[in-house]
């Protein structure tokens, strides 16, 4: 049984959802009941797509948003991956407390000398959906009409 089938057919209407329209209204509890039952690829896949998308904030922004939201372990986490990634382009991200504007500007800085940050970024909170819940219905849409069409072609 795939996942289109294992989660109760939620992800089937977000099959042909056109991103543009109107974010679904549920989106929010879909996206919880899917993601208990994703695997973390699927996840990173659909986020990835919320943060490329034209009709979401923008990838930094969003990535900030989600940092803000985050438990001081999970900050931790995700700024030793930056540095690691990033190198010593990542130092600004080695102090002690590091703010969401820092986040921000610092992934804006690293998208454009590197778009792959985007997808790494992605790996880190698909392995924390509920980070990935604070989006909002627009971009939880956009993520899990990708997990469809991800979860459709395997």
């Amino acid at each position: 049984m795939g996942l289109l089938d294992m989660a109760g057919g939620l992800l089937q209407q977000y099959l042909n959802t056109n991103t543009a329209g109107q974010p679904n209204a549920a989106a929010t509890q879909h996206f919880d009941q899917v993601a208990q039952q994703a695997s973390p690829d699927l996840l990173s896949k659909g986020l990835a797509a919320a943060f490329n998308s034209n009709q979401t904030p923008d990838f930094a922004q969003m990535a900030a948003q989600m940092f803000s939201q985050a438990t001081p372990e999970q900050k931790q986490a995700l700024l030793a991956k930056l540095q690691g990634v990033l190198g010593p382009a990542g130092a600004a991200l080695s102090s002690g407390s590091v703010s969401p504007s820092v986040i921000q500007s610092t992934l804006e800085q690293a998208r454009a000398a590197n778009p792959s940050i985007v997808e790494k970024v992605s790996g880190f909170y698909a392995e924390h959906p509920t980070l990935i819940k604070t989006l909002g219905s627009a971009a939880l849409t956009i993520a899990l009409a990708k997990m469809a069409e991800h979860a459709r072609q395997g």
